[in-house]
């Protein structure tokens, strides 16, 4: 048996343990990992500064993105909310055997759907150590087992997290040997998708290509976004002073986020108004823009866009604009060319908003708010596994409640069905 089937196999030993802990056990944990991490400070940021040492020299070469390079780099900010969104996990609710629903289906026979962890989650992420103490925290709190691979670029940073966190577990009696793993290994992400006896859900948190990769090689069922083409609409009805706030923030505050706006649409009534003040904005702060032969014919600081650009995550700062003649034609291009993560309407308008969010098929559906707040620690889940646009189990930004499923607990006292189909006895009716 290879390591990393064996290392599944522990886990999902330890899942099973890992069901009976106690919320006051696990909320402990939390509490003294946050502490922790904040002892840990200096030793994390030394290791995250050699690994972005490395990547510099790999982004000189072309050897990754500018993105990613961003993604890997931890700040005073994101660290802060690294341990914030720890102790925000703790102070949830515990989201495991809470009694979903209660009915006695006939006398004497009582049927509960109950919440359950899912067993044992696998997480492959690229760039962003920060992620891994949003995972655990989420894992420990909804009593998963959990195996973590990341990118080779981070492995200094992610080691100095992932031991800080398991040292603290390792000193609690309480927690289960193997509930959390770390896998390093470029080899290991093929023997994980193969171990599908053991690993009951796959998390990938990176490009498309990773996605596509994981979906196509495995058959444990994936968890995940392949693209974040972020939509904003700019409607006839919008406020200016809104979108141009709205429109920077969701484009400038943070590029390289799946939440970034990618494609500005804006209905062509407004293109005399909002479009210029929102150009020079945007090219203020640095912004490329590619944007429809309509527009290039009245702007000289925009670039001529081609139909890919219109399905494309640039992840950096660059944004394609189109025009459109409708509300109803914005809706179609959204449903056509987006990803199915995030999309907003701008607009003071409220039956043409309500239209747009039920109509536009996707996770998010914002009106008059940055993109960039589709983020489970911006939702109040503490913090999130990734964001999911698939239309089964979860979507959106995934926190605890994405991390349980149900089963269901019949309650009887001698009850054979050979009673009920003679008819001796029947079944409660609602």
């Amino acid at each position: 048996m290879n390591d990393v089937i064996k290392i599944a196999q522990m886990a999902k030993d330890s899942a099973i343990k890992a069901q009976g802990l106690l919320t006051e056990i696990k909320n402990f944990a939390l509490n003294k990992i946050a502490v922790a991490l904040e002892e840990s400070k200096n030793d994390i940021f030394n290791a995250n500064n050699s690994d972005l040492e490395t990547a510099q020299n790999d982004l000189n070469n072309g050897k990754i993105t500018l993105s990613a390079f961003n993604r890997l780099r931890l700040d005073e900010n994101k660290f802060r909310d690294m341990v914030q969104g720890v102790r925000d996990v703790a102070a949830l609710n515990d989201p495991v055997d809470s009694v979903v629903w209660s009915k006695n289906i006939a006398e004497g026979i009582t049927l509960k759907k109950v919440t359950c962890p899912i067993g044992v989650i696998g997480v492959i992420f690229e760039s962003r150590p920060d992620v891994i103490s949003q995972i655990v925290s989420l894992c420990i709190k909804s009593s998963n087992a959990l195996i973590l691979k990341g990118a080779s670029e981070a492995v200094n940073t992610n080691k100095a997290i992932f031991n800080t966190i398991l040292n603290v577990l390792n000193s609690i009696e309480e927690f289960p040997q193997n509930m959390i793993n770390m896998l390093y290994s470029r080899d290991d992400v093929k023997l994980m998708l193969e171990a599908d006896s053991y690993i009951d859900l796959i998390i990938p948190r990176g490009s498309n290509s990773l996605v596509k990769f994981i979906k196509a090689n495995t058959k444990i069922p994936v968890l995940a976004h392949a693209d974040g083409i972020c939509h904003i609409y700019i409607d006839e009805f919008a406020d200016i002073k809104k979108t141009i706030d709205i429109v920077i923030d969701s484009k400038c505050q943070y590029p390289a986020a799946c939440n970034s706006v990618e494609t500005l649409l804006i209905h062509k009534s407004r293109l005399c108004d909002i479009l210029p003040k929102l150009v020079d904005k945007l090219v203020e702060n640095g912004v490329k823009l590619l944007a429809d032969s309509s527009i290039v014919s009245i702007c000289n600081k925009v670039s001529l866009a081609c139909e890919d650009d219109w399905n494309r995550e640039y992840g950096d700062k660059i944004l394609s604009i189109k025009t459109v003649n409708s509300l109803d034609e914005a809706i179609n291009h959204i449903n056509k060319y987006g990803s199915k993560h995030t999309d907003c309407i701008i607009s003071e308008n409220d039956e043409n908003a309500e239209k747009f969010m039920s109509l536009v098929d996707s996770s998010g559906v914002y009106k008059n708010i940055s993109t960039r707040f589709a983020d489970g620690f911006r939702y109040g889940f503490g913090a999130e596994v990734g964001i999911s646009t698939s239309k089964t189990h979860a979507r959106g930004p995934v926190g605890l409640d994405g991390l349980t499923i149900y089963k269901y607990k019949l309650y009887g006292n001698g009850d054979i069905v050979s009673d009920f189909v003679s008819g001796k006895r029947k079944f409660l009716k609602d």
